[in-house]
């Protein structure tokens, strides 16, 4: 009777975690990533209000003025505090001259996904010093804070040494095939199939003895964007 009660528990302990996860509540990976902060129509609305009427050069006093409400409840709509009205909305849409619509676009879920092919990435080919290192890259982000730049790079037999690689942020590299000694700064890492290597890219890095070629290793560059 007790080890049926067990399996009983055991049982509803399950169907609780299944329950959980089927209701999105625990959906993350083993990732150590926060999780992503959902917006309310309402923060979502206020957010697009205020850029458009920051692009115009009015202020809320300004717009608040032209649209017949009051500089509190401007404020409180461009803040996602409370739900305007649809009359309110109109009259603030008709100053901006946007259409209404336009002030839900930031309510829109909107998520990057770039798909490549096999061998239907991006070709780049180096000249010069680093002449046979061929770069192809595997996808994009569209947009962000952060670029991710994920290239497969092959190593030729005409290869030659590079190590004055140089650049913001941070790559991580895996190797695929070949050999090589490959240099971060004063530090040199020899790579084989399977081994990964991930640094600081302001530092000066690349392949400084390339031992069996050609070669083919994963390059994953990431670094934050400009602000526009």
């Amino acid at each position: 009777m007790a080890g049926q009660r067990r399996q009983a528990e055991g049982d509803g302990t399950k169907e609780a975690a299944g329950a959980e996860i089927a209701g999105g509540e625990d959906l993350r990976t083993g990732s150590g990533a926060p999780a992503t902060n959902e917006r309310t129509l309402e923060q979502a609305l206020g957010l697009q209000v205020r850029a458009i009427r920051r692009e115009l050069d009015l202020t809320v006093s300004d717009l608040a003025s032209a649209a017949g409400i009051s500089v509190g409840m401007l404020s409180k709509i461009e803040n996602g505090l409370i739900s305007p009205s649809l009359g309110t909305l109109q009259a603030i849409s008709s100053v901006l001259n946007v259409p209404i619509s336009s002030l839900f676009s930031g309510f829109e879920e909107k998520r990057d996904c770039s798909f490549v092919p096999a061998g239907q990435g991006v070709h780049i080919e180096r000249r010069g010093t680093k002449v046979g290192h061929q770069y192809e890259l595997l996808g994009h982000a569209l947009g962000g804070e952060v670029a991710v730049e994920p290239y497969l790079i092959t190593l030729s037999e005409e290869a030659v040494p590079y190590t004055g690689f140089r650049h913001a942020g941070v790559e991580f590299i895996h190797m695929l095939s070949g050999e090589v000694n490959y240099r971060h700064g004063d530090r040199t890492y020899h790579l084989r199939p399977g081994d990964s290597l991930m640094f600081d890219s302001a530092a000066t890095h690349g392949p400084e003895e390339l031992l069996v070629r050609p070669m083919t290793y994963l390059s994953i560059i990431i670094y934050p964007r400009d602000p526009l």
